[in-house]
């Protein structure tokens, strides 16, 4: 299944399709790190009994029905995370 928006729509010739790639991966960590920390808060209100609601009625309906990798290209998108370049080091800094 292709995820749109396009690779051209997500990277508008500003950096190379490998950026895109790690920056979508590591917001796609993002988007499971919240799933988990959701689910473990929604399995102790359950436990707890301090609600009656089902486990899947308690978790973000983004993160719960759609995959990581498809909420972090839609975050990307929207802008709700920046590809964040290192500024290059001039190698007589170093010296």
């Amino acid at each position: 299944m292709m995820i749109n928006p396009s690779i051209e729509q997500l990277t508008k010739g500003e950096f190379n399709r490998y950026a895109l790639v790690i920056a979508t991966a590591k917001c796609a960590k993002v988007v499971t790190d919240d799933y988990v920390a959701q689910r473990e808060q929604a399995e102790k209100m359950i436990a707890d009994k301090k609600t009656e609601k089902s486990l899947a009625s308690l978790i973000d309906i983004d993160i719960r029905d759609k995959k990581a990798v498809e909420n972090a290209v839609q975050r990307l998108y929207r802008g709700d995370f920046n590809i964040i370049f290192p500024e290059e080091t001039n190698t007589e800094q170093l010296k």
